[in-house]
């Protein structure tokens, strides 16, 4: 294989051959019905910040901040009236988390800071104990910490800005303590649900098949392209032993399903696709056509003593250049490593190869979705 081949396919054009049915665990493509994370949400302020919190003062000031301060200072028996505050070491900032379920009271979650309002940077800041409440109004966890956020934000008084990373968002890491645990409890009475990432019918018959073969009854039943249940088997005397049974499900492999695709990134002229995809016979003709116009400036200048004027005109040349068009017959194609080689043969640019795919599919020769991102 020539230098330019290896260059072509193994920089610009990203081709990944896999099996038809990748293999993968039951966790790794589905989750159990009734454990999904809670999401958090709190408000609170940022303080011990380098003159870089929001501003208190003019039109365009941020007056929760003010309002907030006083609030915070009047629970510790402090009045300062609202209008006298300037402070710009404090921000206002939106706290969000997610909370993963059978988690217990006591354990340590990481937080996220988010600027609301017109704060510079919340480098070095510290985040003031703030309640995080649940999509149901419920207080799950407090939160409290110094603000890590891998970058800074410098700018000078001549106007000059350097900048590294985003520091207008931050991560308290273990900052939020879980107050409530989430409530979830498996009904023995009701089946045992699962449910896809991605819908399929034939992975969820797979999930089905692979349940029942192991166990050597029928347990499981696809519901629909998302959905499988699961009949608790009659033996579980033991708080342990549904454990036990949901971490052997979790554990079959099962051969999942897909749909071919061939996914274009117009912005960056990348192009993956899958194994699965199929190409049927089609004539590939590939060639380059250049047209380069150049104009040139030319001066007339009139004759001594004469009464004319300068004149200024112009000579356009144009050059007209065509590559060597090559033309290829592809024949029915069962692997992407054979549709690489069958274009890399013709010298084409992953450019090239995007406009290639898409007069494919209009052709309708390409067995697969086409992806345009």
């Amino acid at each position: 294989m020539s230098l330019r081949k290896i260059y072509f396919a193994g920089s610009l054009l990203l081709l990944i051959n896999l099996p038809v049915l990748g293999q993968a665990r039951i966790k790794d493509i589905a989750a159990f019905q009734g454990l999904q994370s809670q999401h958090l949400i709190g408000y609170g302020l940022v303080i011990g910040l380098d003159g870089t919190g929001d501003r208190s003062s003019g039109a365009s000031g941020a007056i929760f901040t003010i309002q907030s301060i006083t609030n915070m200072l009047e629970k510790f028996g402090i009045t300062v009236p609202s209008d006298r505050l300037r402070v710009r070491n404090v921000a206002a900032v939106m706290i969000t988390s997610k909370m993963s379920p059978f988690l217990n009271p006591g354990t340590k979650i990481d937080v996220t800071v988010s600027s609301l309002g017109d704060a510079k940077s919340l480098e070095g800041g510290i985040l003031l104990t703030a309640p995080l409440l649940g999509t149901d109004g419920e207080l799950y966890v407090m939160a409290q910490g110094a603000i890590s956020i891998g970058g800074f934000n410098i700018e000078t008084g001549e106007g000059e800005k350097i900048r590294q990373n985003y520091a207008l968002v931050g991560r308290v890491p273990n900052g939020g303590i879980i107050q409530k645990a989430l409530d979830h409890q498996f009904d023995m009475q009701q089946p045992l649900g699962v449910m896809l990432s991605k819908p399929d019918f034939t992975t969820s018959v797979r999930i089905a098949d692979a349940i029942n073969k192991y166990y050597s009854t029928r347990l499981a039943t696809p519901m629909n392209p998302a959905t499988v249940a699961i009949r608790w088997p009659d033996n579980m005397a033991y708080p342990g032993d549904m454990v036990k049974f949901m971490s052997e499900i979790e554990s079959l492999v099962v051969k999942q399903d897909r749909i071919a695709k061939v996914v274009i990134n117009e912005r960056t002229g990348t192009i993956v696709a899958g194994g699965d995809v199929k190409i049927s016979d089609i004539m590939v003709s590939h060639g380059n056509l250049t047209i380069h116009t150049k104009r040139r400036p030319v001066i007339s200048q009139p004759g001594p003593f004469s009464k004319g004027r300068t004149v200024i005109d112009g000579i356009t040349t144009t050059t007209v250049q065509q590559d060597e068009t090559r033309s290829a017959v592809i024949k029915n194609i069962v692997t992407v490593s054979d549709i690489a080689s069958a274009l890399n043969e013709l010298g084409v640019k992953p450019r090239d190869i995007i406009a290639i795919f898409q007069a494919i599919k209009e052709a309708d020769a390409l067995q697969a979705e086409l992806v345009v991102m």
